[in-house]
């Protein structure tokens, strides 16, 4: 199985858009950078049809160390989470898109 990598985005942005090899490259970053400012900020991202990427905070809570049984603290932190829409998970599992549903 091949990985999707921020180069063959950029290629196949440059293919079918028409951008310049630079150009493709610089317009994907810019995309990049801007969604990860999003997160940053603790503001969610939608993409429609797609799914959406948001950030979860995690309270403090206890963790067992699974070699030696010992209970250790989890601090809390934040995760990034993804919720894919109805689209998504119909066309990965091979099933018809959902019609009119572009929820993200």
């Amino acid at each position: 199985m091949n990985t999707l990598t921020r180069a063959s985005l950029a290629e196949a942005i440059y293919n079918q858009v028409g951008l310049s090899r630079n150009e493709s490259a610089a317009l994907l970053e810019a995309v990049l950078e801007r969604m990860a400012r999003a997160l940053e900020e603790g503001q969610p991202v939608k993409i429609s049809a797609f799914g959406t990427f948001m950030v979860r905070q995690k309270g403090q809570r206890v963790g067992r160390n699974p070699k030696t049984g010992v209970e250790v603290p989890i601090m809390p932190r934040k995760v990034l989470s993804f919720r894919p829409s109805q689209v998504l998970k119909a066309r990965i599992n091979g099933q018809p898109v959902p019609r009119g549903d572009s929820e993200a």
